[in-house]
């Protein structure tokens, strides 16, 4: 398969077979007659496996080092459960940031919503947001 046969097989763009190709991901042989890249099934099982991984929040660099694991005749899996409770945690904070910030937002919104627009000056950029009291938000 062809780069682009190999992206229309797996469901992605060409562009991302071409980058997991050059970060290793992937590993085509060269054909030898016209130098083309040809792809296995093998490499199409390994970018379904790293799109997957991806739809979960696996780095490239977790990708790759869990497709390094099974090559080496270990089994990923018990890293695969650590890594992904570790992203797992990182998308609950964040999740707990922006949370907090859209209830900034709301708080800003509820206070702006009668005050005038007002003219700046050389000490006041936006009055809107210079005058918001943060409250119990900040």
């Amino acid at each position: 398969m062809n780069v682009s046969q190999l992206a229309r097989h797996a469901g992605t763009t060409a562009d991302t077979v071409r980058h997991y190709t050059e970060i290793g991901l992937l590993k085509p042989r060269r054909n030898p007659t016209n130098g083309y890249r040809e792809y296995s099934h093998a490499d199409l099982s390994r970018l379904s496996f790293s799109l997957q991984a991806r739809a979960l929040g696996f780095t490239l660099q977790d990708i790759s080092t869990l497709t390094a694991e099974s090559e080496a005749g270990q089994s990923p899996c018990q890293h695969t459960r650590a890594l992904i409770e570790h992203r797992l945690a990182e998308v609950e904070a964040r999740i707990s940031e922006l949370t907090q910030l859209g209830a900034r937002m709301r708080s800003a919104m509820d206070q702006w919503a009668t005050r005038p627009d007002c003219e700046p000056d050389h000490e006041v950029v936006c009055g809107l947001i210079q005058s918001w009291e943060q409250g119990d938000h900040g």
